[in-house]
């Protein structure tokens, strides 16, 4: 057993970052880790050949099955639902080969894309796996493997404008918190495209726009509404979430919002606000990157 629980924690980051992208929840992800240890632990490990193939194909197919579950669970979700944002303050890429599939957009686009499809974007473009693995984990042919990874490609593709740079994106991010912090509407119109949305994930416990916001001039008035309502006493930090800064508000050391920008050539397209304190427990006292 010591040396079946020194080969899973090898591997734990990676099984970690495969469950969190299919299901853009840590307690999801966590429960599929966990449920992963005990098949390995109970597993004849004297027939299994490559372990971190084995936790791989394991941790995937249950995350699968845990995607049909989750989104009966999102079905009832008041109001809108965001992925929950992990730190990757350590971690940029979590736990994978490349940090791709990681973006808060992008795992909200996800959303939409069937089980089996998504299992092989993350696996194909985050986790470099080979067209032949991929098939292997979802016992099916490679071309069939291959297909479904660029099928989900070409949807997210099609969903999604191709992001700014790295640079770009710190840019906006600092100019929205400027101007959202000084209350000038004018700027902050400028920064955000003209059929721009903001989501705004309460999960019903605290007080959040349980609709879209829509339009540049509806996001600036909510944005300085919200800030002049709530954002009193409020300390105001950039972070490292999901890959990319982000800004993150805290009162006496308790985190009240997460929001990321989602932004093209032409400005910010999606505002995305976690404000369910559920979601916000690695960013308080003793919170850290998950997995």
């Amino acid at each position: 057993m010591p040396d079946a629980l020194v080969l899973f924690d090898e591997v734990r980051p990676s099984l970690f970052g495969i469950a969190y992208r299919m299901l853009g929840s840590v307690a999801d992800a966590e429960d599929v880790v966990q449920d992963a240890w005990l098949r390995w632990a109970r597993a004849d490990r004297s027939e299994v050949r490559n372990a971190a193939a084995f936790l791989t194909t394991i941790t995937t197919r249950l995350a699968i099955t845990a995607v049909t579950s989750a989104r009966a669970r999102r079905e009832v979700y008041v109001g809108p639902w965001l992925p929950e944002p992990v730190s990757t303050a350590d971690d940029p890429a979590l736990g994978a080969e490349r940090a791709e599939a990681l973006d808060l957009a992008v795992l909200l686009l996800m959303e939409r894309l069937a089980p089996r499809e998504r299992a092989a974007y993350v696996l194909r473009e985050a986790f470099d796996y080979s067209f032949r693995d991929i098939a292997e984990v979802l016992e099916t042919t490679e071309a069939n493997a291959r297909q479904l990874a660029r099928r989900a490609r070409t949807h997210l593709e099609s969903e999604r404008h191709a992001p700014v740079d790295p640079d770009s994106h710190g840019r906006l991010l600092a100019a929205f918190l400027t101007a959202a912090s000084s209350g000038d509407l004018a700027s902050l119109e400028k920064l955000l495209t003209e059929d721009a949305v903001s989501l705004s994930d309460g999960g019903g416990i605290v007080s959040a726009a349980r609709v879209p916001v829509t339009g540049r001039d509806h996001i600036a008035r909510f944005i300085v509404g919200t800030l002049a309502r709530f954002g009193v006493g409020a300390s105001i930090s950039v972070v490292s979430v999901n890959g990319r800064p982000a800004v993150l508000a805290t009162r006496d050391g308790a985190p009240l919002v997460v929001a990321t920008i989602d932004a093209g050539q032409d400005g910010i397209r999606r505002l995305l606000m976690v404000v369910n304190p559920s979601k916000l427990g690695a960013f308080g006292p003793g919170g850290g990157t998950r997995g």
